[in-house]
């Protein structure tokens, strides 16, 4: 049981660190271990609004800089946590240091491991995934916790972001399974998009934009070996398990990230950049425009 100097203690937690200002966004300087505590101090508080947790990485921040418009999106989350070892590796070059890399396919699983230790119930509904493939993680989740409950799947369709009715209804049977935690693996930025655009409608205490955490959970991709991911070594386990989605993607953010980091670091020096950090300007620094 949760007392209440737990959640007091929890609360003090949650204030005392302040977030860093990386890469056009606040990033929060936790670790995993914070990161849970202050997620259980949301749920358990039960307050009548959604906070929403993203968990950005390099192809994020990537993204952040070529379209502008979704570092409002990051900025309105409730919890920022960086999810990649070059992020936190930089973060120190900077002089504002992050702790340690808090991965979004960690965080559910450890959040899960956090309420069974407690003997406490938690209940998730999951959103994302092929037909069949939340159930199958639900399964997993239901044997390897046993207080933890998917009180809801759901696979939605191409295109459904777009569908005003459709994200209203989903919104309603979130409602009404009473979910602690929105669990989405939509990828991003369709996820943190979608949160941004309908967490008014959610009465769910957290939610979690966390990508392919919910194919993790079913079987349906493997994480990298302990060893690789502890040597940084996580990003080729993928790419050699999934070349022609990841091949693409990891050259360009091999060519941007170091262009933005540059920009990063003349920014924390007060030097006016604006020509710089647009991204027209960023292409044609990469030789991509």
């Amino acid at each position: 049981m949760i007392t209440n100097l737990d959640l007091e203690s929890i609360e003090v937690e949650s204030t005392a660190k302040r977030p860093k200002n990386l890469w056009s966004i606040a990033i929060d300087p936790l670790t995993m271990s914070e990161a849970v505590s202050r997620i259980r101090f949301w749920i358990t508080r039960s307050e009548p609004i959604c906070r929403f947790v993203v968990t950005p990485n390099v192809d994020h921040v990537v993204q952040l800089y070529r379209k502008p418009e979704l570092q409002t999106i990051y900025n309105n989350a409730s919890l920022t946590l960086a999810d990649g070892w070059p992020l936190v590796t930089m973060s120190r070059f900077y002089g504002k240091a992050l702790p340690e890399r808090v991965a979004g396919s960690d965080l559910l699983p450890a959040l899960c491991e956090d309420f069974h230790r407690l003997g406490s119930p938690l209940r998730l509904y999951l959103v994302g995934g092929r037909p069949g493939v939340p159930e199958r993680a639900a399964s997993n989740i239901r044997l390897r916790w046993p207080t933890v409950s998917v009180v809801g799947c759901s696979s939605p369709p191409f295109g459904f972001e777009h569908d005003t009715f459709f994200n209203r209804h989903l919104c309603e049977q979130i409602n009404a399974a009473r979910a602690d935690v929105l669990v989405l693996g939509l990828g991003s930025p369709k996820q943190e998009l979608w949160l941004n655009q309908n967490r008014d409608l959610l009465t769910a205490p957290v939610a979690l934009a966390i990508g392919g955490t919910i194919d993790f959970l079913a079987g349906e991709q493997r994480r990298a070996p302990r060893w690789m991911q502890s040597i940084n070594l996580e990003w080729l386990h993928r790419l050699a398990t999934n070349p022609r989605r990841l091949a693409k993607r990891y050259a360009l953010d091999a060519i941007y990230f170091p262009w933005i980091c540059a920009v990063e670091k003349f920014r924390s020096r007060n030097v006016n950049l604006s020509e710089v950090n647009s991204p027209a300007s960023i292409e044609r620094g990469s030789g991509l425009g």
